[in-house]
């Protein structure tokens, strides 16, 4: 699926599971963004695979609508 399509969705308040490896970081910012304005929870598996720059700045995005996976 596409990435916008991912965005819509979490906009529309879904909940997902996505794997952090499949998408670039600024992409998995707008979804946690999204995830934000739309209260769905997004839980990003493979998080530890991420920069911790990166976390942060999903973390920011998504406010308390983001799970990071790391096991």
């Amino acid at each position: 699926m596409m990435t916008n399509d991912l965005i819509r969705i979490a906009n529309a308040g879904a909940g997902m599971v996505i794997d952090a490896n499949q998408i670039m970081a600024n992409d998995l910012i707008r979804m946690a963004n999204a995830a934000s304005n739309g209260s769905g929870k997004i839980i990003l598996k493979n998080a530890s695979k991420c920069m911790t720059n990166d976390l942060i700045r999903i973390a920011n995005a998504g406010k308390e609508n983001v799970i990071f996976d790391f096991t």
